[in-house]
């Protein structure tokens, strides 16, 4: 494993970080005890940090991760979780209030049986985006809850996360210096998209660290193919698609390929998450970024994606 510090913040982190999504049955459902048992696999196996959120699951992921950390060592891992998007009985909300935000950092922290939060972040900035206030609601009240909290002692660090790599950049620009500590972006640093390469210059001018999420594409890169929820449309999954067959035909997983790509940009990024509440797949992927590249192999995917490169759509 190789590690990498997260920006100017003193978090070392491995080039492979566990996603706990997946703890909340984002992807498909999950045995409660098969996904505990994949959280310890992944901090023996050498990652040591590992993000949540209180909306993987609506609440589900941090209290099976919680019951997890109970039996792990404060000092094995760096943990991540997240403020502004939640959801109840089934219904997605949203709030970036600065009392929400606040709130939920102590609720979080219950959940997961911790009393420090290594780097909270605002989740998915691009929906406060769309509603009253806009991104600035995040420049002038999010983002002053966090601090207030990070001044307290209660979290280490601030990031901000979303799909879309504009909105990141807008707000980093918009924030006092060294407010926004690092950023989050998924699914724009993986085989079928790199969009996220063109802005790491500009983060690192402004000692932003990077991570990186779903080398996946939530479920586009791999044989099992996307869940009904997947945003994409049909012309890009249906090129992951063929790549996909490609690959096996090749008896070489397009997982693998994908995995060992996302984590191939070190240290420029920091990490890159992967989520799965299967222990035998964390021990695989742990395994893959410990494995050479097929970098012709990387090539002939992407000439099969073709034009579908770096096509996008939005968050959901």
């Amino acid at each position: 494993m190789v590690f990498n510090e997260i920006g100017k913040t003193g978090l070392r982190v491995s080039n492979l970080s566990f996603g706990a999504s997946s703890l909340g049955g984002v992807f498909h459902g999950i045995r409660e005890e098969e996904g505990i048992r994949a959280v310890h696999v992944a901090i023996d196996g050498g990652i040591n940090f590992i993000d949540v959120s209180p909306y993987y699951g609506h609440l589900k992921a941090e209290t099976v991760l919680g019951k997890a950390l109970k039996e792990i060592p404060r000092d094995k891992y760096y943990l991540s979780t997240k403020v502004g998007r939640y959801g109840k009985d089934g219904v997605n909300t949203w709030d970036y209030s600065a009392r929400r935000a606040e709130e939920s950092v102590y609720e979080s922290m219950e959940r997961l049986n911790v009393d420090y939060i290594d780097l909270i972040n605002v989740h998915d900035i691009e929906f406060q985006a769309a509603m009253d206030g806009g991104l600035q609601k995040v420049v002038d009240e999010t983002l002053p809850a966090l601090v207030a909290l990070r001044e307290k002692g209660v979290v280490g660090h601030i990031g901000i996360t979303d799909l879309q790599p504009e909105n990141l950049k807008w707000v980093v620009e918009h924030s006092e210096p060294g407010t926004v500590e690092s950023i989050l972006n998924f699914c724009h640093y993986c085989l079928n998209d790199t969009m996220l390469a063109d802005y790491l210059a500009f983060f690192e001018e402004h000692g932003v660290g990077v991570i990186n999420a779903s080398p996946l594409a939530m479920g586009l890169l791999s044989e099992r193919g996307t869940p009904d929820w997947h945003p994409a449309p049909k012309e890009l999954k249906e090129a992951c698609a063929r790549a996909a067959t490609y690959c096996k035909e090749k008896g070489y997983p397009i997982e693998k390929l994908a995995v060992q790509f996302s984590t191939s940009l070190n240290p420029r990024i920091a990490t890159t998450l992967f989520s799965s509440a299967n222990p035998d797949n964390v021990l695989k992927n742990i395994r893959f970024v410990d494995e050479p590249m097929d970098e012709a192999l990387v090539a002939e995917v992407q000439t099969i994606i073709g034009d579908q490169m770096r096509v996008r759509w939005h968050n959901s």
